[in-house]
């Protein structure tokens, strides 16, 4: 019924087992294979989001279940925030367990079938989503450490109602399935009954336009992969870690091609914007040339500065701590968040780590004392680095700017590795 050879390499199989009928078949089908040949471990994991009386039931049953088949469950309690989605809310909170439970290579397996590929597209079509969002659900994409895999896709929702009574397998009728007030469910209990008796073949026909549309994504990420690469091009080595673009190398594109580089690298850094947020984009790019815009996205910030756009986020969000004694220069010394520096050379005296306030000055080898902020323009340093560069003091004494060789003695250079720029976008 699946094929499974895709992942029989992996190093620990996991299964999202809600009790429901299409993970319960899923659960069936896995553990009958790993009966008849070597697969990797299998575990089950349940999430428990706590929103309706009648879950508090469902992690017994599954626990019922993984036992008659030999296999460890873990049941994991999340916290849904508020908002103005339930549903979103409740897969982030879910998606982002899983990210946590899972290691490298590992993968996760959902019970994701033809009409929910169906109803997806659908949802989405309605709601105006551009091409990335309507192209198919992918039988397999990366989930943090490891990968997110669909072997139901091609499967209808009828073919797993029919192994599960063949197989007398129970599971769980959630009750919020029935609430026509969620979206998918009045698609699903109301709109697609009409549909299939109108044209039959509905979900299917609609599975298919999902991997036409996603086949044509995928040219497309082409086509960004070899834009990106010129833009990509000149990223200062002074910033690690630091996700930037020359901003010229972008507007020299046109306008469609503009946006769809932009969503291939966005997308793996945030969730998209919708069509009304692009606006956005062309604030940025086409604000004067001695004003600092910033373009707001869900889950960071792009901005602009000395030709090239940066991506911010995580700790480069956060303010910077304040003064900090450096009492073991021959060890790195942690920044909170702010990552950490090492210090090439070894002056003696009262060492201690600072961030700029104004007025600094540095003694500069063959040029005299010069004052910090024209040698940071003449060095072109990204706007937004300059209050969280680390500066090494001795006492009053201004020795050395991190990762600015020139702004320091030669036998003290201080190296810093910034924050991280991540912010766990599943």
């Amino acid at each position: 019924m699946i094929n499974l050879t895709p992942w029989l390499n992996a190093p620990a199989w996991y299964i999202a087992f809600s009790g429901g009928l299409d993970s319960t078949v899923l659960l069936h089908l896995l553990a009958d294979h790993a009966r008849r040949h070597a697969t990797p471990p299998l575990h089950a994991i349940h999430i428990h989001h706590g929103l309706q009386p009648a879950a508090d039931t469902w992690p017994a049953h599954c626990k019922a279940v993984c036992e008659r088949l030999g296999i460890e469950l873990r049941v994991v309690h999340v916290q849904v925030a508020p908002g103005a989605s339930l549903e979103q809310a409740a897969r982030d909170a879910r998606y982002a367990a899983f990210e946590r439970i899972i290691g490298p290579g590992d993968v996760l397996f959902t019970g994701q079938h033809r009409e929910d590929q169906a109803e997806t597209l659908l949802f989405r079509l309605l709601r105006g989503t551009g091409l990335r969002g309507l192209a198919a659900m992918p039988t397999q994409r990366q989930m943090g450490q490891g990968y997110l895999a669909r072997p139901l896709l091609t499967c209808s929702r009828q073919q797993l109602h029919d192994y599960a009574q063949t197989h007398g397998l129970v599971w769980i009728e959630d009750p919020s399935n029935r609430d026509t007030a969620f979206a998918r469910n009045f698609l699903r209990n109301d709109v697609f009954p009409l549909l299939q008796q109108r044209w039959p073949q509905a979900s299917g026909n609609l599975a298919r336009c999902a991997e036409h549309l996603g086949e044509a994504q995928g040219l497309l990420d082409e086509l960004a992969e070899n834009d990106l690469a010129t833009a990509e091009e000149g990223a200062p080595s002074a910033w690690p870690g630091l996700d930037s673009l020359d901003l010229a190398a972008l507007a020299g594109l046109s306008p469609a091609r503009q946006r769809n580089v932009l969503q291939y690298w966005l997308s793996q850094r945030t969730r998209l914007p919708d069509a009304r947020h692009w606006a956005g984009w062309a604030d940025l790019r086409d604000a004067a040339i001695d004003t600092q815009p910033v373009w707001q996205l869900t889950d960071g910030r792009l901005l602009r500065s000395h030709g090239r756009i940066w991506w911010l986020s995580g700790d480069w969000l956060q303010p910077t701590a304040g003064p900090q004694r450096w009492l073991q220069p021959e060890i790195p010394l942690p920044l909170p968040g702010n990552g950490s520096v090492q210090l090439q050379g070894r002056p003696v005296g009262d060492l201690h780590i600072a961030y700029r306030q104004g007025g600094e000055t540095l003694d500069v080898a063959g040029r005299g004392r010069r004052d910090l902020k024209r040698l940071l323009n003449e060095l072109q340093v990204p706007h937004f680095v300059r209050p969280r560069l680390p500066l090494l003091y001795r006492g009053d004494q201004l020795l050395a700017v991190a990762n600015l060789p020139a702004l320091g003695q030669a036998d003290c250079q201080l190296h810093w590795v910034p924050p991280t720029n991540a912010q766990g976008l599943s």
